[in-house]
């Protein structure tokens, strides 16, 4: 089942990035992971990400902040970002500012994360 659309994980979460990881492989994508948001304009570049699952906090960045970033980058804007975030509530990424597609709140449920990773993968 592969549908060579490519997913970016970018979590300071281990377990959180090998449960996405492991479920979005699954579903027949290729899968790429950071653990902070440093190299992610390196790992844009060279991987070419259609979707980003990009968590809110991220020890000393903030996710919104890069969010932010690549919608304003030309080269970047059309990328398509779902924020995840145990602790911010999607009105709060809504102000904010970033510009992210859609937002999955932690814990998630699988089939809400398929569902969505789909629905923008295929955008």
């Amino acid at each position: 089942m592969e549908n060579h659309k490519k997913i970016l994980i970018v979590d300071d979460d281990n377990d959180i990035r090998d449960i996405i990881h492991l479920i979005l492989e699954g579903e027949g994508y290729e899968v790429s992971e950071l653990a902070d948001g440093h190299s992610i304009n390196s790992a844009v570049d060279h991987f070419h990400p259609d979707v980003i699952l990009l968590d809110v906090m991220l020890g000393d960045m903030d996710g919104r902040d890069i969010c932010r970033e690549l919608k304003l980058a030309s080269g970047t804007e059309s990328i398509k970002i779902i924020m995840i975030s145990a602790s911010h509530k999607q009105e709060v990424l809504k102000d904010g500012g970033c510009r992210a597609n859609d937002y999955l709140a932690k814990p998630f449920d699988i089939e809400d994360l398929i569902q969505k990773v789909g629905f923008y993968a295929a955008a």
